[in-house]
């Protein structure tokens, strides 16, 4: 997969300006920093571009492998998704603990009576609900739950690359994957921990085809 050409143009800037920041970089491009933001990430995660503090942005010299590229940021959500593990609203903050740790899972996903998606729970969420809570097992989840539509989500079809940016940008450790005509239903759930064992995954696997 090729480097878009405004990618190709931030490498070119970075090599005859190095260091430069973000925002000398966006003014030479004519755009916002936000913008690039995208761009200035997928650039430092592949090791083209190397991001020092307070330093700005230097040519590392590297290039990324075009099937190393595709297979690291062009996979479709839906190929390194999970299952979600879903709750109904009305069930109280006790037992979402249970299921949180008898499915060993890092968030839980809040359905109504008719199986829409209507809000999530974090383990953050669950701690801070029982701090000074003594009616945890009467309290149903639907009291501490983040609602829709104040969820980040992303759909089957969008890039690896997209779902990373989502997850850091508004910090969060896991999306929804809902079905692209109907934000209701929730049909599976990437997380950090799943991007991250996919990244390191498949780049061992090329450093092992490269050893044979």
């Amino acid at each position: 997969m090729e480097l878009s050409v405004r990618q190709k143009k931030i490498i070119e800037i970075v090599k005859d300006n190095e260091p430069i920041s973000g925002d000398k970089i966006a003014k030479q491009l004519g755009l916002t920093k936000p913008t690039l933001r995208q761009d200035l990430s997928l650039l430092t995660m592949t090791g083209i571009l190397d991001a020092r503090p307070k330093v700005g942005y230097i040519y590392s010299g590297q290039t990324i492998e075009p099937l190393l590229y595709e297979k690291l940021f062009y996979l479709k959500v839906k190929e390194i998704m999970v299952p979600p593990v879903f709750i109904k609203h009305t069930t109280s903050i006790q037992d979402a603990i249970t299921d949180l740790f008898m499915h060993d899972t890092g968030s839980l996903y809040v359905i109504d009576d008719d199986a829409d998606f209507v809000g999530l729970v974090s383990r953050k969420d669950l701690l801070r609900a029982t701090l000074n809570n003594s009616a945890i097992g009467t309290t149903p989840i639907a009291m501490v739950m983040s609602r829709m539509p104040n969820i980040i989500s992303i759909s089957a079809d969008e890039r690896v690359i997209d779902a990373g940016y989502l997850i850091m940008n508004h910090q969060v450790d896991s999306l929804p994957v809902v079905e692209k005509q109907d934000s209701s239903k929730v049909i599976g759930k990437i997380s950090k921990s799943k991007l991250m064992n996919h990244f390191i995954a498949s780049g061992y696997d090329m450093e092992k085809n490269k050893e044979q």
